[in-house]
C-alpha cells in the first residue's frame, strides 16, 4: 500500500471507498424505501376497503347479478 502524499491521494482513497461501498448502501436504502411504500400502499388500500364496507358498499349482493334479467322503462318522451 503506497504512503498518502497529497490532498489528491488522500480524495483518490475517499472515492474508491465510496465506489465500492455505495452500491451495496444503495441497494439496501431502495429495499427500505420500497418497504416503505407498499405499506403505504397496502394501509391506504386497507383504508378503502373498511370505508367501503361501513359506508355500505357491499350490503345489496343480489340485485346486479339479476338487474341484467330486467327490461329498461324506454321514454315516450323521446322525439
Amino acid at each position: 500500500m503506497r504512503k498518502i502524499r497529497r490532498v489528491g491521494d488522500l480524495c483518490h482513497v475517499f472515492l474508491t471507498i465510496k465506489i465500492v461501498f455505495l452500491p451495496e448502501i444503495l441497494k439496501m436504502s431502495v429495499i427500505i424505501i420500497l418497504l416503505f411504500i407498499s405499506l403505504f400502499v397496502a394501509l391506504l388500500f386497507l383504508g378503502a376497503f373498511l370505508w367501503s364496507v361501513k359506508t355500505g358498499q357491499f350490503e345489496d349482493d343480489y340485485t346486479p347479478s339479476v338487474r341484467i334479467l330486467f327490461d329498461d322503462e324506454i321514454s315516450k318522451n323521446k322525439q
